[in-house]
């Protein structure tokens, strides 16, 4: 991203500069730890409405999405739009989450309280994570045209990745955040371009498909479930199970059964891995797969097919998939 000996010479000058800067806004500010402004910035999440444009990049592809989100007495509305490709949209209040589909005329309804998306992060005792990562900070910058303070966490184990992460000096709010591969190189990366923090008025978390006659309705539900007798033998330090749910996948007007999946979710508190088991058939496929931050893999285990999907370098990806095994006396 940047080259000769002139330049170096200018960006060591700036990044001296830029490093008593920070210093001194430091000082006055008092959220200076890492760790404590991802609190400040998941506390600030719920609390604030706003309404903002931001890109994400996964790999080559690039999306930009509008979000919009207003807090009412009973719950949290939150609309997202995707502005690139096919139109979409999702409009989520409370736990219910409906997305629209326009070109294919479909709406999908789900059901979920605990996955969220950015800004909104989500992690687990923050203390916990620095046995696994090292909080470093970044300095001043601007996102967005607001002044941002960033940090670091880079992993001390080669089965994880590094993140980066900015949020606003003034309310809390995360305006971007980028996942490092193991190189040290940005394989993800998602970013406030514009954002306005303040009263959202109703009719802007509305969807903008009021007249979905004619559509078809489908119903992904996902309920807790009780362990299936699938666990992990190896999981990456600081990994531990999250829950595991059932998912039911498939269209009700189609033949036969709706496909279920049982779904296994892991953490380190930070990135997640998660191991889907369903019934085998000949269409699946073993092929590893990389999408940005995401690897997935397919293995046939008897009778069943695993997909381990994470947040976590190949490698992590394949040891997990090994080690998977099933305690016949667990049910299924």
């Amino acid at each position: 991203m940047r080259g000769p000996a002139t330049l170096r010479n200018a960006l060591l000058l700036f990044a001296c500069v830029a490093s008593l800067a920070f210093s001194a806004k430091a000082a006055e500010s008092p959220i200076s730890d890492p760790l404590d402004r991802l609190y400040h910035s998941q506390s600030a999440v719920q609390k604030l409405e706003y309404s903002g444009t931001f890109v994400y990049q996964q790999g080559s592809q690039v999306r930009t999405s509008r979000i919009t989100r207003m807090r009412t007495t009973k719950s949290v509305i939150e609309k997202l739009e995707v502005l690139d490709g096919q139109s979409q949209e999702y409009v989520r209040n409370g736990e219910e989450i409906i997305h629209y589909f326009p070109a294919e005329r479909r709406i999908v309804v789900e059901h979920r309280g605990s996955e969220r998306s950015f800004p909104d992060i989500s992690f687990t005792n923050p203390r916990e994570i620095l046995r696994y990562y090292t909080a470093r900070q970044l300095g001043m910058d601007r996102v967005a045209g607001r002044d941002v303070l960033g940090f670091a966490l880079e992993p001390r184990d080669g089965l994880r990745y590094g993140y980066r992460f900015w949020s606003d000096r003034a309310s809390g709010l995360l305006l971007r955040a980028q996942t490092l591969s193991e190189k040290g190189e940005i394989i993800e990366q998602i970013a406030f371009t514009q954002l306005s923090i303040g009263k959202v008025r109703p009719s802007q978390v509305k969807t903008s498909h009021a007249n979905t006659r004619g559509w078809r309705t489908e119903n992904s539900s996902a309920a807790e479930k009780e362990p299936s007798g699938w666990k992990a033998g190896w999981l990456p330090g600081g990994f531990k199970p999250v829950r595991a749910v059932k998912r039911v996948m498939g269209r009700p007007e189609n033949a036969g059964e709706p496909r279920e999946v049982v779904q296994l979710v892991f953490s380190d508190g930070l990135a997640g891995i998660s191991v889907f088991i369903e019934a085998w058939s000949p269409r699946h496929e073993s092929l590893p797969v990389q999408q940005g931050s995401l690897n997935m893999l397919g293995k046939r285990h008897g009778k069943f097919w695993l997909t381990i999907v994470g947040e976590v370098p190949l490698v992590t990806i394949r040891q997990v998939a090994e080690s998977l095994e099933f305690a016949a006396s667990g049910p299924n």
